[in-house]
């Protein structure tokens, strides 16, 4: 059964027209806390302000700080527990510690400490021991696989705030740039500059909404089957990819990153999440999972939603001259990961154009990059000695 009108994201309850003036009014007032830093005798480095992650400089690194939520895909994990009898709180707790550092190493950190928020809507959820083990066993493993840390966390219990029986997750990370000459935040761009994709694994965390949505309109639900013959909601529920391993290995290979992405939210509008002004032509879209074509067909969508909202294949990108392209596949094949080059940027007015899909995102479209913009080169809050 498909949509006879499209299901799109912001019908479904996510809407980032209504989200992003708070993103912008969140940004301009704490832009103005930044003297209490300087005052610590840091200093904040504000280009990174609208990045995923917020640096400062310290004496021979910076510092890079991220806090990031799961969503609502653990809803789906509890739907399916309820068909399958299973937990899938090990992927879950995957996917809120991809959430975190896949936002982290895109500004060049590697991640030293991730600390988890598990916020509960009622005591009752805890008394799922097999659930429970599976969430904290599955979190420390994907903080192995990220090189992190687990620092600790916050558990509460919060009654008429989150839903009954089930859980809030996120948290936050901190990661160390260094040598700084990693620090990456898109000054280092060039017209000429190779688009790298590497594979997702599915459909991450990143438009869950949409897909619950859906699977209340579909007569089986979650239970239908993809062409694969995998169920909707077991497909939903492949963990994300973390590149944190990855991106430490490109730069030990001496690749000279220029940007990176982490495809999430707003999709492939977000290759032009840069503040420069650059084309981002793409000419090859990489192959994704069946998981796309099913939720394409059935919520009647435009590849324009599809790729304005989904990763569509690939999780993350890598912006790189043309002389390293080579070296870098190498290592992402080392690193069992699937690479595509994709593209290429020019100079020009600035917008993401998906020449197979006849598809072209331009400025507006990505409401976060435009609103977050502070400047075009923002200045360096300066050293002040402690007071």
């Amino acid at each position: 059964m498909a949509y006879k009108k499209s299901l799109t994201y912001s019908s479904t309850g996510v809407n980032y027209s209504l989200m992003d003036p708070l993103k912008k009014l969140a940004q301009k007032k704490a832009k103005e806390t930044s003297i209490n830093l300087k005052r610590a005798g840091f200093m904040e480095v504000s280009e990174s302000r609208g990045e995923s992650a917020y640096v400062w400089e310290e004496k021979d690194s910076y510092k890079a700080f991220v806090i990031e939520g799961l969503g609502t895909k653990n809803l789906v994990a509890d739907a399916m527990g309820e068909i399958t009898g299973k937990s899938y709180y090990k992927q879950i707790a995957q996917d809120s510690v991809a959430a975190i550092v896949n936002d982290l190493i895109v500004v060049g950190a590697k991640p030293l400490v991730v600390n988890a928020y598990f916020g509960a809507g009622h005591p009752s959820w805890f008394k799922n021991i097999k659930r429970q083990k599976d969430l904290i066993e599955g979190f420390a493993k994907a903080c192995n696989l990220a090189g992190a840390t687990w620092g600790g966390g916050e558990t509460p219990t919060l009654k008429g705030i989150i839903n009954p029986y089930t859980l809030d997750l996120g948290g936050s990370g901190i990661g160390i740039i260094q040598p700084k000459k990693r620090l990456t935040l898109g000054d280092k761009l060039k017209g000429g500059d190779l688009i790298l994709l590497i594979e997702s694994s599915g459909i991450h965390a990143n438009g869950i909404t949409l897909t619950r949505t859906l699977a209340k309109k579909l007569p089986q639900g979650y239970k239908t089957k993809l062409s694969s013959g995998q169920m909707f909601g077991e497909a939903i529920l492949i963990p994300s990819f973390i590149y944190a391993n990855l991106v430490q290995d490109l730069f030990a290979a001496n690749i000279d990153i220029h940007y990176m992405v982490n495809i999430t939210g707003h999709g492939w509008r977000k290759l032009m999440r840069a503040t420069q002004k650059f084309s981002y032509i793409i000419e090859n879209v990489p192959p994704y999972h069946s998981l796309f074509d099913f939720i394409h067909k059935h919520s009647a969508n435009s590849n324009e939603e599809m790729y304005g909202n989904f990763n569509m294949g690939a999780g993350f990108a890598i912006f790189l001259p043309k002389k390293d392209l080579e070296k870098a596949q190498k290592v992402c094949k080392k690193n069992k990961f699937k690479s595509y080059l994709s593209g290429y940027l020019e100079k020009g007015q600035k917008k993401v154009l998906i020449k197979p899909k006849n598809i072209e995102f331009k400025e507006n479209a990505l409401g976060v990059s435009a609103i977050l913009n502070i400047s075009s080169k923002p200045a360096r809050i300066s050293l002040c000695p402690l007071l």
